[in-house]
């Protein structure tokens, strides 16, 4: 089989890298199988291991550092039947540990190797999760309050089925990175090496000194026997080969014509527990019941209890490419939260602008149009103010129609809540506050 490996952009790394050997080990491995381009991915990451991607003629994703296994496994569950082969160094894994913990877990069918020559070789040679305490590095004594992390014990207490750990400088490395490639599960080899860039200035080590040191840690050679299990693209479509099928989501009809024409906005200023999410989302369907395109983008505390409640709707017969609202069609005021959390708009408002606001609601100075209303003189609670303004704002032919209205309410609600629902808009009526 040819060689995988760009003729245009061959690997070039610092006279002595042992990345390099690395890159010729897969290249041999790859054609020892029989692969050709088109069936093999190379995501990468931050780093000298990070140029793999360029130095070959396959598939290819360059990612932010750290974070390559999460790539691959996107790449992995939608195109099963590719080869996806991760390269990262000992900085990426130390950034994306947690990436690297949910690979072992999950068993996705990747190959990972670990390009681990003990420091960030590409930005100056600062310590990393696997540098010993004892070297001498960019970082000054740093290295010296950590433990370094033993990659290999990590990965198989994570779950990994296939954990090796060797030399870049084995004569046999090909056949190395062969075995953990047709592995059917996540493998993962630390391959260690050396960069003569920066760590080996200020550190002695040697390919000898690297089988000494290999020798007296723990070995790793492949399958870890009791991690062994489905590999999880696998096991997940025999699952959900055997669930039951779910039905596709009803469609919305365009029944109605909107009362005004072009994009219109609305801005839901309220507080927890309003409904103003909901209502917000009421809004939405009646304007896919007059066949307009929708947005919501909602705004609250992280205490989901208390604190502003916010919803911005944008209603378009055309296609919404920004759902930013600087001057919106109406304001419905509900809540000093809501009002306080966005009353930047209320300055650049002008009389087209219509604001409908509650009694007791203060707003900022404004030029829009204000229609005050006094919901709890109607006898509605504070949790149905938000569907009651929808109301007040479609009898007044504004965004959308009543009929609009009741049909968005009939698509969102059922049975008692439905009915309640078409009772309180229905009871809400036009008359202002004194």
């Amino acid at each position: 089989m040819d060689s995988l490996l760009n003729t245009g952009r061959p690997p070039v790394f610092c006279p002595g890298c042992s990345h390099e050997r690395v890159a010729k080990a897969l290249d041999k491995a790859l054609s020892n199988m029989g692969l050709t381009g088109d069936k093999v991915v190379i995501v990468s990451d931050i780093g000298c291991s990070g140029l793999f991607d360029t130095f070959f003629n396959t598939h290819a994703f360059h990612g932010l550092h750290g974070r390559a296994l999460t790539y691959a496994a996107g790449i992995k569950l939608a195109k099963p039947d590719l080869n996806v082969i991760v390269t990262m160094g000992d900085g990426g894994i130390g950034i994306g540990g947690a990436h690297l913990l949910a690979a072992c877990r999950r068993n996705l069918n990747l190959t990972l190797l670990i390009l681990n020559n003990f420091n960030f070789g590409m930005t100056g040679g600062q310590f990393s999760v696997t540098t010993p305490q004892e070297a001498q590095v960019g970082s000054a004594f740093l290295n010296r309050l950590e433990k370094p992390l033993d990659v290999c014990s990590l990965a198989r207490s994570a779950g990994a089925p296939y954990v090796s750990r060797c030399s870049s400088y084995r004569n046999d490395l090909p056949d190395e990175i062969e075995q953990a490639v047709r592995f059917e599960g996540f493998s993962l080899i630390d391959m260690w090496g050396i960069c003569p860039g920066r760590y080996t200035k200020r550190n002695k080590l040697t390919p000898q000194i690297i089988d000494e040191s290999l020798a007296g840690n723990e070995p790793f050679t492949g399958v870890i026997k009791e991690n062994l299990r489905k590999e999880y693209g696998l096991h997940y479509r025999e699952i959900v080969s055997g669930l039951k099928k779910v039905s596709p989501p009803a469609g919305i009809n365009a029944e109605y014509a909107p009362p005004e024409p072009g994009r219109r906005e609305v801005v839901i200023l309220g507080s927890a527990g309003q409904r103003i999410i909901t209502s917000g989302d009421i809004l939405c369907t009646a304007g896919l019941t007059a066949g307009l395109k929708v947005t919501q983008k909602n705004d609250y505390n992280i205490t989901v209890l208390r604190g502003p409640s916010i919803s911005e709707i944008i209603l378009s017969p055309e296609d919404i490419g920004f759902s930013g609202i600087e001057k919106p069609s109406v304001i419905i005021a509900l809540a000093h939260e809501g009002v306080d959390r966005r009353k930047y708009l209320f300055g650049n408002l002008d009389e087209n602008t219509l604001i409908i606001r509650i009694k007791g609601i203060d707003i900022p100075d404004t030029q829009a149009t204000v229609f005050d209303i006094d919901l709890k003189e109607q006898g509605f609670k504070i949790q149905d103010w938000a569907l009651a303004s929808l109301a007040v704002m479609a009898r007044l032919n504004k965004v959308i129609s009543f009929d609009m209205l009741n049909a968005a309410i009939k698509h969102v609600f059922k049975d008692k809540i439905l009915e309640s629902a078409l009772n309180l808009v229905n009871r809400a009526e036009l008359k202002k506050r004194d």
